[in-house]
């Protein structure tokens, strides 16, 4: 049924994107070429009634029509990058997912979570990228419900499911309800509560998971989630927020706690999960804060597979943080 509804909703918004979109075309682009806003059709809609694009949706780049026929090719490409798998031994993919397009945060730290796993752990971490951002809208896939399960689809495909691991890493805003933010407007992106992340991993045949959510509230994630064979990290308890997201920041607590302070010291995820935890404590004291409490659960048999993928691996340097897309630096934090 949500497919049905998501196909039927999509074909309408494209309907009404095209015909108020400027420089819409009747005629789709082929895939593959996403033609670009022209200035003088901006121009023409100036001062006018009609409303153009929303403030962040970039003003020269593929119309949101566009974005949404290009999906297909362009999860093809992603799952076609991944590079070949290491024979002899568990391989770790990762799925780094960035959900809000109106924060530059969460794209700084999926890039950033790609490039830390080629650079730390070899070739046998596999890195593959979703995120809702004005600046990749044409190079990146979308971080939606359609495409995590494309991209899970193309992964059951490429990894031996009894010995390699599936890292799903999520950042983006969480609600009380345990939901978190896809967003991209004006695109119609379903949202994803914890069930129903559940519901779409319980669909593919991933024996051992490891499974990162980033948000507030992101604790009731844990309850579906966790079980035999699974490690659930989350940057906060079911009730409570976690920190550093807004436009004016480059990477949340956790993020920064958990990927780059912790991960470029220790390749163990569980014990960078103590170290990002103690950290983010004194953060949180520091700035007066309600604690976040970051939670974790340990499913039956993840440590050891976890522990003979890191066997045999010398990890790389230390990689530094970079932000994806400068940010001004700020000194408040706010709630994700």
């Amino acid at each position: 049924m949500r497919h049905a509804l998501t196909t039927l909703f999509a074909f309408a918004a494209g309907v009404l994107l095209a015909l108020w979109w400027p420089g819409h075309r009747s005629v789709p682009a082929a895939a593959g070429h996403l033609a670009p806003v022209t200035s003088a059709s901006v121009e023409e809609l100036a001062g006018s009634d009609v409303d153009i694009a929303p403030d962040n949706w970039p003003g020269q780049g593929p119309t949101p029509e566009q974005v949404l026929y290009a999906q297909p090719r362009m999860m093809r490409e992603a799952l076609a990058g991944l590079g070949p798998r290491v024979p002899g031994k568990p391989n770790l993919y990762l799925v780094a997912f960035a959900g809000d397009g109106a924060e530059d945060v969460f794209r700084n730290e999926a890039e950033y979570a790609a490039q830390l796993f080629a650079q730390r752990f070899g070739a046998s971490a596999h890195s593959l990228v979703l995120e809702n951002n004005p600046a990749t809208l044409a190079t990146r896939p979308l971080a939606s419900w359609s495409n995590l399960e494309t991209a899970l689809e193309g992964l059951g495909k490429t990894m031996q499911p009894d010995q390699d691991i599936l890292l799903l890493y999520l950042t983006s805003h969480g609600d009380e309800e345990h939901n978190l933010l896809l967003d991209m407007d004006p695109l119609p992106l379903d949202q994803i509560g914890a069930i129903d992340l559940a519901d779409i991993l319980a669909m593919h045949p991933f024996k051992w998971k490891v499974v990162v959510v980033n948000a507030c509230y992101s604790g009731g994630f844990i309850p579906p989630l966790s079980g035999p064979g699974t490690l659930v990290l989350t940057a906060a308890r079911a009730d409570r927020s976690s920190f550093g997201c807004g436009s004016d920041s480059d990477i949340t607590y956790f993020g920064k706690a958990w990927l780059v302070d912790a991960l470029n010291r220790t390749d163990d995820f569980a014990d960078a999960f103590k170290r990002a935890s103690g950290e983010i404590r004194r953060w949180e004291q520091q700035d007066k804060l309600t604690p976040s409490e970051p939670q974790i659960d340990i499913g039956s048999g993840i440590a050891g597979q976890l522990a003979l993928w890191r066997k045999g691996t010398t990890p790389g340097p230390a990689l530094p943080f970079k932000p994806a897309t400068p940010a001004p630096a700020s000194t408040t934090a706010v709630a994700q």
